[in-house]
């Protein structure tokens, strides 16, 4: 088991023997173990569409199957993707990662660049820098103007997130907003590494 499964695994394990102790009963702790165990895709995918399935049952479900590379679970790894709890938006950013489905720039793009939900940002454009897609570069390029317009932006993670995606990257076409970023006293020194990688 690789350490990305290990810890979501046992996160979502912790979930369900929480419900099992608030419910008095052990269904939700075995339910989870029948999930994590199953190698039958089509049970997972169920998960996914049956009305009243906890949060920990859908994530599970949705992270095994976009590991597996089935398209089904892309809709519910968005979601996950843009959830106020930081260790489902990385998970799912892992397992979208390892999805392959053509519309997870697209998304990761729209998430990223909603200014009303930038306090979730940090993730989507992690997964926009992993992808390398048509559309990461001008995403990243966005946000991080975005943010470095903004004073006293209290979301100076996501701009040094945008700052090392674009140096990752490599595309000439970040270095202007590179150079801007240079300003900052937290992100001078990503943005003259990253200005570096760009030919900037």
């Amino acid at each position: 088991m690789d350490e990305e499964l290990r810890t979501v695994t046992e996160r979502l394990r912790m979930e369900a023997a929480a419900a099992s102790s608030t419910e008095g009963a052990k269904v939700p702790l075995q339910a989870y173990e029948r999930l994590r165990a199953t190698r039958d895709l089509g049970e997972l995918a169920q998960v996914l569409t049956e009305p009243g399935q906890p949060l920990w049952a859908r994530e599970i479900a949705a992270f095994r199957l976009g590991r597996a590379g089935d398209r089904r679970a892309f809709e519910t790894l968005v979601l996950l993707l843009n959830h106020r709890d930081p260790e489902r938006c990385a998970a799912a950013a892992h397992a979208l990662a390892r999805l392959g489905d053509p519309r997870t720039a697209r998304a990761a793009a729209a998430l990223a660049t909603n200014e009303l939900r930038v306090a979730y940002a940090l993730h989507p454009v992690r997964l926009l820098t992993a992808l390398r897609a048509p559309e990461s570069v001008p995403a990243l390029i966005t946000v991080l103007e975005r943010r470095l317009s903004t004073p006293r932006d209290p979301y100076w993670r996501v701009s040094l997130a945008c700052v090392e995606g674009l140096g990752a990257l490599g595309d000439g076409r970040a270095g202007p907003a590179l150079t801007a970023a240079r300003t900052h006293p937290r992100l001078a020194a990503a943005a003259t590494a990253a200005l570096a990688r760009v030919g900037g």
